[in-house]
């Protein structure tokens, strides 16, 4: 009743962890294939849609901060 196990296969693509040949002035290098830096609109693009997403629990951290000052506040003025 030994049960089969599947082999896990690696694909290594020949790059270290710390692989910085991709980071160039003007281009990227990707498996050999010549692929233009994003455009500046496209950068932000992404950058606005990243802080869209995190506005909100960015708003909920900060008012959580600030009712939990305003309850030590009002604790050690009473004291």
């Amino acid at each position: 009743m030994s049960k089969k196990k599947d082999k896990i296969t690696y694909v290594d693509d020949g790059r270290t962890v710390a692989d910085m040949s991709g980071v160039s002035s003007g281009f990227r290098l990707s498996k050999g294939k010549y692929r233009p830096a994003p455009k500046a609109k496209d950068v932000w693009k992404t950058y606005w849609n990243a802080v869209r997403m995190m506005f909100v629990p960015m708003l909920v951290v900060v008012c959580a901060i600030i009712i939990i000052y305003m309850l030590l506040s009002v604790a050690f003025l009473l004291m």
